[in-house]
């Protein structure tokens, strides 16, 4: 549950050298609960007043939804597709958490999808679509339109060992696109797969200034520590200009309602005043020839309810933080240079709209800027100023409930990952010196760093 106003958590002392941030109100004053449950990632701030606190929950209505193909009798809620991914957010965002690859290469994608793209860029500086294809591949469609395609996933096991001889396994994807509706994709074609990431604390993500962001970038690396954090530059549909880009894997998003607005359109398929096109490319005739939901599909009372909702999404308290491994593991973090990326406090500045997010320091774990993280985790698919080797550093605040909310522990852009582990594993570029430090660890080392990742 929410904790009470006023209510602040105990912080063990820090005789021990544990780092200053070790704190357990991961998303400040305000928007911290201490809820450990599977809808541990689902609560909204207790400190909402009484009008937000009535849009919140219509906005969560919006959010787990699902929506009816056109016409339909649920007036409002129709307009689904013609082409989509999923019928709901939550669908992929399951209870508000973090999605997950298929199982086996006959399940179909549930929680994922896949981006693609052709060389070059468009007039705002994006990705280029494929040609009758777009720039997401939309495995599902209404009846008497073809969806236009299928992701099979494959993985096969690459054999490991630590330095002092314990042994590991990482799972390596293979991607295979089937069933394609309008023929082979151009062969100079860019595909990166990503899994649905979480959506709370978002709205603190949101509120952190620009200034600060961009305090902690070193494109060239002035400093010589191997961490040359960049931001995106992305377009604002609403403003019409290059901004700042926060949110999405590659930081190409600049607010949470443009995210929000497209994702509606390219994962189910709903127009918006921002995006008031339906999602169908030149070649997909039987699609354009689908009935629509209305203009827009997805009202501006109702997406403005929707941005409301993951605004105020809380975050999930740090738990543990009194036991030594803990401790042990979050100094570790530190001496590893983990934190240089995933750097560990932030502040919010004013928010006059949503007070409740105004004047906060968290401990989301990010620095919201873009890093090489090398061949491996590459997809070669650049997202305006971010390169085929770059990634967002993801917020790490909640990883260690994902196995409760979400029933599974996949972790990385496009789930690879079998556990946290698999994952510092998996890093390489600008974190390839952290990886080996972690790895050049003793083992009970190793393990206070993964009780420290867990406590968040």
């Amino acid at each position: 549950m929410a904790l009470a106003a006023g209510t602040t958590l105990p912080t063990p002392a820090a005789e021990d050298g544990a780092p200053a941030w070790l704190a357990p109100e991961s998303g400040g004053a305000n928007l911290t609960v201490g809820a450990t449950t599977e809808n541990a990632f689902a609560q909204p701030s207790g400190q909402l007043a009484t009008a937000d606190l009535r849009a919140f929950t219509f906005g969560n209505r919006v959010f787990n939804t699902n929506w009816a193909i056109a016409p339909a009798s649920v007036s409002g809620f129709d307009g689904l597709g013609p082409v989509f991914n999923r019928v709901s957010c939550s669908a992929c965002h399951t209870r508000d958490g973090r999605g997950q690859p298929p199982r086996t290469p006959e399940e179909p994608l549930e929680s994922m999808l896949v981006r693609i793209s052709v060389p070059g860029r468009d007039a705002h500086g994006g990705p280029l679509p494929v040609p009758h294809y777009g720039d997401q591949l939309n495995e599902r469609a209404i009846p008497g339109v073809p969806a236009e395609g299928r992701t099979v996933v494959r993985y096969t096991e690459r054999a490991g060992r630590y330095p002092d001889g314990t042994p590991f396994s990482l799972a390596v994807p293979h991607y295979e696109f089937v069933d394609l509706a309008f023929g082979a994709w151009p062969a100079d074609t860019r595909y990166s797969p990503r899994v649905a990431p979480p959506v709370f604390g978002l709205g603190l993500l949101e509120t952190v200034p620009e200034h600060v962001v961009l305090e902690a970038a070193d494109p060239e690396d002035a400093d010589r520590d191997g961490i040359s954090g960049r931001p995106n530059r992305v377009w604002d549909v609403e403003s019409g200009r290059t901004v700042l880009g926060r949110f999405g894997w590659k930081a190409n998003q600049p607010n949470l309602r443009q995210q929000n607005a497209a994702a509606a359109l390219g994962d189910i398929g709903l127009t918006s005043s921002m995006f008031p096109a339906e999602n169908v490319v030149p070649g997909q005739e039987a699609a354009a020839r689908a009935p629509s939901g209305g203009t827009p599909e997805l009202a501006d009372a109702y997406l403005e309810r929707l941005t409301l909702y993951v605004r105020v999404l809380a975050v999930p308290a740090a738990r543990n933080l009194a036991d030594p491994a803990v401790r042990t593991g979050a100094k570790m973090f530190e001496a590893l240079q983990c934190a240089a990326c995933h750097r560990p406090s932030l502040k919010t500045e004013d928010q006059p709209t949503v007070p409740v997010l105004a004047w906060q320091t968290i401990h989301p774990f990010t620095d919201l800027l873009l890093h090489d993280m090398g061949d491996e985790l590459a997809d070669g698919r650049e997202d305006f100023e971010a390169s085929g080797r770059e990634w967002r550093t993801p917020p790490l605040w909640g990883i260690g409930l994902t196995a409760t909310v979400n029933r599974h522990t996949r972790f990385l852009h496009d789930g690879r990952a079998r556990s946290i582990e698999e994952a510092i594993l998996w890093h390489g570029g600008e974190a390839e010196r952290a990886r080996a430090a972690f790895m050049s660890l003793p083992r009970v080392e190793r393990e206070s760093v993964l009780a420290f990742l867990q406590s968040l």
